[in-house]
């Protein structure tokens, strides 16, 4: 249906379009032809029409809402690690396949909404206005409330209630998929990050041989590392656990080493200090036996080992923490302990 097909009176009234036709002339060859008659659309002349078009911007909504449910539903209820068969993809992954499905839906049954409204329901008559100051008079001001009044009015928001409420509906639980993501931020961490492997009789085990240390095998000026007896490469948790537990031995003369309880903990000059760096976490393995000083190969900080690894030299905020060990009845180096302090760079929960 057109507007040809529909009496006069039925029409909507013509609104000033602001724009006047131009006139060519010898400065101006060129004549401006002025905006295109306006055509009414069948929603602006059918109520039937518009009805259906509400009903349809409200069934894109309400979609939205379903397939945000089905983002959380399928968040929290599908496993991470469950694979289905999608002709022609193939096997993939059930949870990122549902995830992307349902909030590609959410996005797309929002967006597609709001382009059936602003195409069907809203104003689509084209006004020209001529350009102004930047600076706002209050004529202008007076005109752009009047003017937001308008398009207000224009849209139907207030009339159209089922449009509103389903849009409001959609916009207030698509959210929610960004706050369902946040999950993966926890859980706190709590006292996790302050404890190791490392206890009382655990053997220090090296970690290129896969045997246990005997002190005789630390020779003066000789870097060692040492994982805790029963950590495997194979475990599930070998990385995580690793990443807190490494240790580097150094062998030590007593008579060089200058700090009190470093000399307590130690073993015949063996001492035992995390691998840890403790600024950003990297793994020491420089070693300059001269000076007994380590370096983080990531940002140069430089630890002193004969003085309570303290920091001589880069960003790293704290000395790294070390080990008391011992040896057992066989002479095997074991733990006497865990680490007193938290191993790695400081963190949020750390007093």
């Amino acid at each position: 249906m057109s507007s040809q097909d529909i009496p006069e009176e039925n029409l909507p009234a013509e609104q000033d379009a602001h724009g006047a036709v131009g006139v060519a002339d010898d400065k101006n060859p060129f004549a401006d032809p002025g905006l295109p008659p306006h055509e009414h659309r069948v929603q602006d002349i059918d109520e039937l029409a518009a009805k259906r078009s509400e009903r349809t911007v409200a069934m894109l909504f309400t979609v939205s809402m379903l397939a945000t449910v089905g983002f959380i539903a399928s968040y929290v209820g599908i496993p991470h690690d469950k694979a289905i068969f999608v002709f022609p993809i193939g096997h993939i992954n059930a949870l990122n396949f549902a995830l992307g499905l349902t909030l590609g839906l959410a996005l797309f049954s929002i967006g597609a909404g709001a382009v059936h409204w602003a195409r069907t329901l809203m104003s689509d008559e084209e006004i020209a206005d001529e350009r102004h100051p930047i600076e706002a008079s209050p004529e202008v001001r007076a005109k752009v409330h009047a003017d937001f009044k308008q398009g207000a009015k224009e849209s139907a928001l207030g009339r159209r209630k089922l449009i509103r409420n389903t849009m409001f509906g959609a916009l207030a639980l698509f959210p929610l998929s960004g706050v369902m993501l946040l999950r993966d931020l926890g859980p706190l961490p709590g006292t996790k990050l302050r404890h190791t492997l490392w206890s009382k009789g655990k053997l220090l085990v090296n970690v290129n041989t896969d045997q246990p240390l005997r002190a005789s095998d630390i020779a003066v000026g000789s870097l060692t590392f040492a994982r805790p007896e029963g950590l495997e490469e194979h475990d599930e948790d070998f990385q995580t656990e690793i990443a807190k537990a490494a240790l580097m031995i150094v062998r030590i003369q007593p008579d060089n080493i200058k700090d009190k309880r470093e000399l307590e903990w130690s073993h015949e000059g063996i001492v035992a200090y995390s691998k840890i760096c403790t600024h950003v976490g990297c793994p020491i393995s420089l070693y300059e036996q001269q000076t007994h000083h380590v370096l983080c190969p990531c940002h140069q900080s430089t630890f002193d080992l004969s003085d309570g690894a303290r920091v001589i030299f880069g960003p790293a905020g704290h000395a790294l923490p070390q080990l008391r060990i011992g040896v057992n009845e066989e002479g095997y180096l074991q733990a006497l302990g865990d680490f007193e302090e938290p191993v790695g760079p400081a963190f949020w929960e750390r007093g």
